[in-house]
């Protein structure tokens, strides 16, 4: 098998080398077994730093989509990264020891086996959790359930969410939302020309509670990083959908929040036009629409990466960015509204 894997699946054996090196530098899990054909894959979730669910916590997550394998080894590369750290960084083993890092490389190993956006079952995870537009969606692509053969399956409703997404769902509960502090970052890739970062909501374009800390976080990262390539915005700007798996798991937070606990779910859609237009014979492999494919490019995208995933165990680490002032908070959710919700602003002015 692990000369399939290595052929088909690669991020995967990647990701098992760099735990067999571990040590007692984080602590591992399999959060999932998925079965497909005569194989049985698993879903690794690895932590590092303070066990203490409470402490501040920065989780990455990658491979939701089987097509977008850059997530799984944008995932897998700042693993690697903090463990050389670990191995001489006297400042990171001191931040780690109030904090956590939380890996979930490949949640859909599966689908990246088959090279398929969908999982085993042809069911689109990030239109799979129980979660319903509260808008119009664009038809087919918002989620449906007419046939698995359509992509963007959301899968029958009686068969509930799909096993990985169950598995990163009761991992993140446990340990992820008790946090004092929390932010979770989803890395995909989408036929676009930019860099975006969206938060919730998917399902509707009305505002999300934490929208003004939302404006604090673009805030924060444009002034600490000026240059930067990142559009943050809602979700909803682009497109509504039914079933996304942040909206539902913010939601959760919400239920399960009993004091000062914030969780911000970030995507980041890393836009890929810019890849294929620089070499347009990609464009005919199903792999080359979503990922970089010369090396030298998937380097950049690996390296261009790193000072970003820092600054955001760094802004877990702080709440002097979430909890405004009474004056702050109003004049940021006045800029928030007209920068990002401006037409709903507008109506109910």
């Amino acid at each position: 098998m692990f000369n399939v894997l290595e052929k088909s699946l690669p991020e995967l054996v990647e990701l098992e080398s760099l735990i067999a090196k571990m040590g007692d530098k984080g602590r591992v899990r399999v959060i999932a077994e998925i079965p497909y054909e005569d194989q049985v894959f698993p879903i690794h979730a690895i932590e590092i730093g303070s066990e203490d669910p409470t402490t501040p916590c920065f989780a990455m997550v990658g491979g939701v989509h089987g097509l977008e394998r850059i997530g799984s080894l944008v995932v897998n590369s700042t693993l690697q990264t903090v463990l050389e750290l670990l191995s001489w960084d006297q400042t990171l083993k001191e931040r780690l020891k109030h904090s956590r890092l939380l890996f979930v490389p490949i949640l859909n190993p599966v689908g990246m086996y088959r090279r398929s956006r969908s999982n085993g079952n042809n069911v689109d995870l990030m239109r799979n959790a129980p979660v319903f537009s509260e808008e119009a969606t664009r038809f087919l692509y918002g989620g449906h359930r007419v046939s698995p053969k359509i992509p963007f399956y959301r899968g029958a409703l009686a068969d509930g969410m799909e096993k990985e997404n169950q598995a990163l769902t009761d991992l993140l509960v446990e340990r992820l939302l008790p946090a004092d502090v929390s932010i979770c970052l989803d890395v995909h890739s989408g036929f676009g020309s930019s860099d975006r970062l969206w938060f919730p909501y998917a399902r509707t374009q009305k505002p999300f509670p934490y929208f003004v800390e939302a404006y604090a976080f673009r805030e924060l990262l444009n002034k600490t990083y000026p240059h930067h390539v990142y559009s943050v915005e809602p979700q909803s700007i682009q497109y509504t959908t039914h079933g996304d798996l942040w909206d539902y798991l913010y939601d959760i937070h919400l239920q399960k929040k009993k004091g000062k606990e914030f969780f911000l779910p970030l995507t980041l859609e890393l836009g890929s036009w810019k890849w294929v237009r620089k070499n347009p014979r990609q464009i005919f492999d199903v792999i080359g629409v979503f990922n970089p494919i010369l090396p030298h490019r998937k380097a950049r995208v690996l390296r261009d990466q790193k000072t970003f995933m820092d600054f955001l165990h760094r802004a877990v680490m702080t709440r002097g960015w979430i909890d405004l002032t009474p004056e702050q908070r109003q004049i940021w959710k006045f800029e928030a509204l007209n920068h990002w919700y401006a037409d709903i602003h507008n109506e109910a002015s």
